[in-house]
């Protein structure tokens, strides 16, 4: 009865568990609009542009109106005396009340600062670099989340091309030990087909512990809990046909649409508005305020009775603040300003260069990957004609067992040759339209 019991308090633990455990299953394309969603960087990329709008308006209130207001208190619990002559006969007096209280409101308003001016122009700049950064987190992702599901998808297929051979050589292996029992060949035979077994069953492992891994990683990218179900509905050779476009290759590349040269452009923006700011300190600033208060006094705390005197007063004023010499210290951080300038024009020059070199790396990349994938796929029809030809000749004592290996051997590189030239496409693909900016 006992047992019973704990059977069924096991499964239904196992339900529940199985109930909590979420699934997913992504093609490529959705799992790059996921990730794009979910995934950790990304959403702190969103928060950061937020949190740029909201400086934007943190700065752009700068310039409104502001109201402040005040209220103090003060208890002289000694008064301050003074001596004053009557008569020639000194007499002492307390100065005040021993309780004091005042409370204001303050209107003010800026009428013109140059920094303030810069200030909107850089909280602006600010945002776009905000979005740049957005945008470039975007497109690696993209990059990222291509290159972590082709992965997963090689490692499935490895390992179904894996246990494909090893259903073969286990079977090319028992025929063997059969002929050797007759007599008909050496126990080298043997001994040289278990130890391709023994290398095929050790890949096979370790190939299923990679998949695992890098199943692990794409759960991380898309933002999911790694102990999450994960489903990838895409093929390796269907993503590869679909990602061979010749015409892909003849596209023009425009830098300016590349997004780290955007970067580098508000870069430079905004160590221009530096320039600006700096030089705008001096030129004179103007603002205006309006007070309206009320203090009392009283030798007691009565400030708060209804009958208590409160003395009503108002002031308006205007400020006007004119730099007039700074021991040339504006003109020093002026200079700072204008090299930064410089500097930023400089690296800007090299990121287009730099992006130029990148691009016709990548377009290169990406014919050789097309060339290597039908490079590959022709040496793979070849190795499984050589490795077919080889086994009819093993069997019939025409060829060694070394000679057979050496065939398999050969055959077995061919096939993940052929799988990486596949995941190569797909992800110097994915390469090249980063770097043109091609959705």
């Amino acid at each position: 009865m006992k047992q019973k019991i704990l059977l069924t308090a096991m499964l239904f633990a196992s339900l529940v568990q199985a109930q909590e455990l979420k699934s997913y299953s992504f093609s490529l394309k959705e799992a790059i609009e996921y990730a794009i969603q979910n995934n950790y960087s990304a959403i702190n990329a969103n928060r950061d542009v937020e949190a740029a709008k909201q400086k934007k308006w943190e700065t752009t209130t700068m310039g409104l109106p502001q109201i402040n207001g005040s209220v103090a208190y003060q208890n002289a619990f000694r008064l301050q005396k003074s001596i004053i002559g009557f008569g020639g006969v000194p007499v002492e007096l307390a100065m005040g009340e021993y309780n004091t209280m005042d409370s204001k409101l303050t209107l003010s308003q800026l009428i013109f600062d140059g920094s303030y001016l810069v200030g909107l122009q850089s909280a602006k700049t600010y945002l776009k670099i905000s979005e740049n950064a957005k945008i470039k987190t975007n497109n690696e992702l993209k990059e990222i989340v291509i290159s972590s599901y082709g992965n997963v998808l090689l490692a499935e297929e490895s390992i179904q091309i894996l246990q494909k051979n090893k259903a073969i050589l286990e079977k090319t292996l028992s025929d063997t030990k059969e002929i050797y029992k007759n007599g008909l060949i050496e126990e080298e035979n043997v001994e040289q087909l278990q130890i391709t077994l023994a290398s095929i069953n050790s890949g096979l492992e370790n190939v299923k512990r990679q998949k695992n891994i890098a199943n692990d990683m794409l759960k991380l990218i898309l933002g999911i809990d790694l102990s999450s179900e994960l489903k990838l509905t895409d093929k390796l050779d269907t993503l590869t046909t679909t990602n061979l476009d010749l015409a892909l290759l003849k596209e023009d590349f425009d830098v300016k649409n590349n997004i780290d040269y955007q970067i580098g452009k508000n870069l430079q923006t905004s160590k221009e508005l530096l320039l600006k700011l700096e030089r705008s300190k001096a030129l004179p600033s103007l603002g205006a305020s309006i007070n309206y208060g009320a203090n009392t006094f009283g030798s007691r705390f009565t400030m708060f009775n209804g009958d208590q005197k409160w003395n009503n007063y108002s002031n308006i004023g205007i400020g006007l603040n004119v730099p007039i010499f700074s021991s040339f210290g504006r003109s020093a951080r002026a200079q700072q300003a204008k090299i930064a300038v410089e500097q930023a024009k400089t690296q800007l020059t090299e990121t287009e260069q730099r992006l130029k070199l990148q691009f016709e790396k990548a377009k290169s990349d990406y014919e050789f990957s097309i060339e290597q994938l039908t490079t590959s796929k022709n040496n793979l029809k070849l190795a499984e004609r050589i490795e077919t030809k080889n086994q009819v000749k093993f069997k019939e004592g025409l060829a060694s067992s070394f000679d057979l290996t050496k065939a398999q051997e050969q055959l077995y590189t061919a096939q993940q040759n052929y799988l990486q030239a596949m995941l190569d496409v797909i992800n110097k693909r994915a390469t090249l339209e980063k770097i043109i900016n091609k959705n």
